[in-house]
């Protein structure tokens, strides 16, 4: 009886509509934040966030695991209960850290320190993963949040090396074994997060209970693993963590630091993927932030995604607070609008390569953008083709209309411009233009927006 009810589930989601109207304000908030829930199954308050307020993900934890029946039940119900297709999201590293194992139906893995430091090799890393990822497939999820790689510096790190969540103390033996362990999830569909930025491996205290200061333990090497994945091509999600490091940012820690996410992640080591924050009712953040405090310091900083254990705050809808905070700190003018908008794109565009939604959604909105802005293009990397958003405000002119000149350009690492994409006057609203670079090289290149007095400038890299 429990398969026929499956089965039909399973059809009635071959027949749920995907996105297809420009989302509101609200709309866009709400796919920023992903919460947990108690229980086995779907309960009233999260199926009102799904439905009426847009909720963009949920993520399992043990308990909301029974057997393979039960939980793709379950993951049918939340799909079939939704706005907007979520990424459904569990940790399934291997080893201690697995929400899927033989408690539940499924079966015991190798943790990571057993796959990179005790065999190291390929075929047995590459069959863990292969094995997990098909049960993430079989059971609904689209996101695992792994695999951690963070180097095992000290081996006594209670968050990290104590669990044997790291797969090796070497950097470059970190990043091979991640390779691998990302290339089978990613072939079976499934989207992937490193963890935990810049790195957790040194760490003597355990981010889950309180302060952690990585200061005088992290070393330079620990980010060995995402340069090498990066450069690789990898652009799912990255995590950063409750990490303190006063030589990167001396008053906040990395998931509310706009030095570690945007400058250090985006900037120096041009992720331009989805950064989903570590949970934010871990007591690092929890003992020195009030609740609000901490949304918008993440927002600020550059993530993506808002991770919550819990769908309720206070008795009430989690997820309703935070779209009310983050809606009021816009309309304040704290919150940029453009944050808003590069992270739903983000979304979008992830949840539209993994088959998660069909309907790629425009920045087209019917309200006015307030604000020049240029938006990081996507995908990046590339291969040839890319999509480079722009937005423009309503302005007076000199003819006393709101039509401005743009031009949009792009430039080699010499600084010599190679395409005019956009030369023209344009009204205000939102706009999007393809770049093709199948007769240009491999390499970094630049993209100029400027009208008027505005100008700005963001890196994109053809792949070839």
């Amino acid at each position: 009886m429990i398969k026929k009810i499956l089965f039909v589930f399973t059809a009635l989601l071959l027949t749920l509509p995907t996105i297809t109207r420009a989302q509101t304000q609200r709309e866009k908030i709400a796919q920023m934040i992903m919460i947990g829930f108690p229980g086995k199954i779907l309960n009233d308050s999260v199926r009102v966030d799904l439905i009426d307020r847009n909720l963009g993900g949920i993520i399992y934890f043990a308990a909301n695991i029974d057997n393979p029946v039960q939980i793709k039940l379950l993951s049918d119900t939340i799909k079939m209960n939704a706005a907007t297709p979520p990424f459904v999201a569990v940790d399934q590293e291997g080893g201690r850290v697995a929400r899927l194992n033989f408690n539940n139906g499924f079966d015991s893995t190798f943790s990571a320190y057993k796959l990179g430091t005790l065999f190291n090799l390929e075929e047995i890393t590459r069959g863990t993963a292969r094995e997990m990822a098909g049960w993430l497939k079989q059971s609904g999820m689209n996101l695992n949040l792994a695999p951690v790689v963070d180097v095992n510096v000290n081996p006594l790190s209670p968050a990290i090396g104590m669990l044997e969540r790291s797969f090796s103390s070497d950097p470059e033996i970190v990043a091979n074994h991640a390779g691998w362990f990302l290339d089978e999830f990613n072939i079976m569909g499934i989207a992937t997060s490193l963890k935990h930025f810049p790195g957790h491996g040194s760490a003597l205290d355990d981010s889950h209970l309180g302060f952690t200061d990585i200061t005088s333990t992290w070393a330079d090497s620990e980010l060995v693993p995402y340069q090498r994945l990066i450069a690789n091509g990898y652009s799912d999600f990255i995590m950063p963590g409750h990490l303190y490091n006063a030589n990167l940012d001396s008053i906040y820690p990395a998931s509310l630091s706009y030095k570690t996410v945007t400058n250090l992640l985006r900037g120096q080591l041009a992720f331009d993927g989805l950064t989903i924050t570590d949970e934010l009712f871990m007591q690092a953040i929890t003992q020195n932030y009030d609740f609000e405090e901490s949304i918008v310091l993440a927002v600020n900083a550059g993530n993506d995604i808002l991770l919550f254990r819990s769908n309720l705050r206070n008795g009430n809808s989690l997820t309703k607070q935070v779209i009310d905070i983050i809606e009021q700190k816009v309309n304040a003018g704290i919150i940029p609008q453009y944050r808003i908008e590069e992270s739903y794109a983000r979304i979008i565009y992830l949840k539209t390569k993994y088959g998660i939604i069909t309907d790629v959604i425009e920045l087209s909105s019917t309200q006015t953008p307030l604000s020049f802005q240029l938006y990081q293009n996507y995908p990046n990397p590339f291969n040839p083709t890319t999509k480079i958003s722009y937005s423009i405000p309503f302005a007076e002119t000199h003819r006393g209309a709101s039509v401005q000149n743009i031009l949009l350009k792009i430039y080699d690492v010499l600084g010599n411009e190679i395409a005019t994409l956009v030369n023209e006057e344009k009204a205000p609203g939102n706009y999007s233009v393809e770049f093709d670079g199948s007769k240009y090289s491999s390499g970094v290149y630049f993209y100029r927006l400027q009208s008027g007095s505005f100008t700005a400038t963001k890196k994109l890299i053809l792949v070839k």
